[in-house]
């Protein structure tokens, strides 16, 4: 696979799939995406982990474009799904959060008594479906994993990324920053 054929088909699942709407968010997936890279941005992330906040649900994508109503009642795993796409095609540092970002609100829920509250509903029925709060050993070991503290950052732009209408960049105004983290031939 070229670089080219990389970036187009990220710029191909955001022109198509990501148009539909986030779960039972109020926001498009495209929206989602941008909002949380927008987040990263401000936040002073790295070029990776801003890519990572920006693809962090492409697995949900990629299985919306085979199975439409699979995230509906059943986890779709998006999380395994995307990273093991973007493992493939860019760095470590943009696919192992991503990989990571769906433990990390598990994690958050057991280590952070307030952080449950600040779920949106659709979160926590995901929550439920992808096998609810870590135990508190769950959680030690959580954390010690290598990129776990970059999946933490992801999962909380993840959550503040669900505003309607909220300015953003474009996907376009990503390419740059993506074609600079493929993975070398």
């Amino acid at each position: 696979m070229t670089a080219a054929d990389a970036i187009a088909e990220v710029m191909e699942l955001f022109a198509g799939a990501a148009s539909a709407l986030y779960g039972n968010e109020r926001v498009t997936q495209r929206a989602h995406a941008l909002q949380s890279a927008m987040l990263a941005e401000q936040d002073g992330a790295l070029p990776a982990l801003v890519a990572a906040a920006l693809l962090h649900d492409v697995g949900h994508l990629l299985a919306a474009a085979k199975h439409p109503d699979i995230g509906q009642h059943k986890d779709d795993l998006h999380e395994k799904v995307g990273a093991g796409w973007l493992k493939r095609r860019f760095v470590d540092a943009v696919a192992e959060p991503v990989r990571l970002h769906v433990d990390a609100k598990r994690y958050l829920c057991q280590a952070e008594s307030a952080y449950a509250a600040i779920l949106s509903p659709a979160s926590v029925r995901s929550l439920a479906l992808q096998g609810g709060r870590f135990s508190g050993e769950e959680a030690a070991a959580y954390r010690a994993l290598p990129h776990a503290a970059d999946a933490i950052r992801v999962r909380r732009w993840d959550d503040g990324a669900k505003v309607p209408d909220a300015p953003t960049r474009t996907i376009a105004d990503y390419e740059p920053l993506l074609r600079s983290l493929l993975r070398g031939p």
